[in-house]
């Protein structure tokens, strides 16, 4: 059983591993506010940019484009050269949020037969390469700090794979903060897009013109332009989404150690205290007891000296 030395050097330990969880926990916080800000200032954009393509095809529905598949959801589906961008987080300590993101991606691998890893996020990028997976290693994208021109490097890449024929699907595997306290992993197809899957939401909206519209230079290119753009913004908005998962999972997590903590230090303050009540009760045991082997001794002095006489 430890002494009461060794139980005030954990409780030193201790006091000192919570300073750090209670920075980290405030740190993290400030992170998740300043992502939920992000978000919010750049969705309208984004948002604006879905609409302008469900607007185009919506006057346009018998265009072809590479970046477009026009058949209905419900079609069979053949084999698919797939990439899929996985968005985990640089480092730990963020509870289950890394160990869920590589989960779903181990099952979304186990159902394809051809495809390629393009890890955002050390700690997936780790995780694949020892399993041996086929990661693209010349993709080498961080998830701290996201930025529009981040995405627009990831999209241009992807898109230009997309282009080249190398790959026939896309998807991305990101995590959704649904609030404060709980998020969810998401597998979304980011190309081709769905043709049906616009009309559909346009419909579904009312926002819709049967108005003759004329595109210049070409409604084709124009939807070019919107799709690079709407890539680089599907992009951005999942590394946010992922950012603000993560330290959010990572605040979660401060705090409760941050209160195992607190329960730690009450039990051995307990311990501690109850060692130096015994303590004192020792010592003051052993000053009684001084005194009174030291009166019985006078005593005796005292009765030999009377028997002397």
């Amino acid at each position: 059983m430890a002494n009461a030395h060794e139980i005030l050097g954990r409780i030193r330990s201790i006091r000192d591993t919570m300073k750090i969880t209670k920075a980290m926990y405030m740190v993290s916080s400030m992170k998740v506010q300043k992502a939920k800000r992000k978000l919010a200032e750049t969705l309208p954009y984004f948002t604006a940019l879905q609409d302008q393509i469900a607007d185009v095809l919506l006057h346009f529905p018998e265009m072809t484009h590479l970046f477009f598949d026009n058949r209905p959801e419900d079609a069979l589906e053949v084999v698919k050269r797939r990439i899929y961008v996985v968005i985990t987080g640089d480092k730990g300590m963020a509870g289950p949020y890394n160990l869920n993101v590589i989960k779903e991606a181990r099952s979304q691998f186990a159902a394809s037969q051809d495809y390629k890893i393009y890890a955002v996020g050390e700690t997936g990028r780790h995780v694949f390469l020892a399993e041996k997976l086929p990661v693209e290693r010349d993709f080498r994208m961080s998830s701290n700090n996201p930025s529009v021109h981040r995405a627009r490097l990831m999209a241009e890449i992807l898109i230009e794979k997309y282009r080249n024929e190398e790959v026939d699907e896309i998807y991305v595997i990101y995590t959704r903060m649904r609030n404060s306290i709980s998020s969810e992993v998401r597998v979304e197809q980011l190309l081709p897009f769905r043709t049906s899957r616009y009309l559909k939401g346009q419909m579904k909206e009312g926002v819709y013109n049967v108005d003759e519209m004329e595109i210049f230079p070409s409604a084709a290119e124009v939807l070019e332009t919107l799709v690079r753009n709407t890539v680089t913004g599907f992009l951005y908005g999942a590394m946010v989404e992922s950012q603000a998962s993560e330290e959010s999972a990572r605040m979660m997590s401060m705090k409760t150690a941050t209160d195992n903590a607190d329960a730690m230090l009450a039990e051995l303050s307990r311990q501690y205290n109850q060692f130096r009540q015994a303590a004192i009760t020792q010592e003051i045991t052993e000053v009684v007891g001084g005194a009174k082997a030291l009166q019985k001794k006078k005593l005796k002095r005292r009765q030999k000296a009377a028997a002397a006489q």
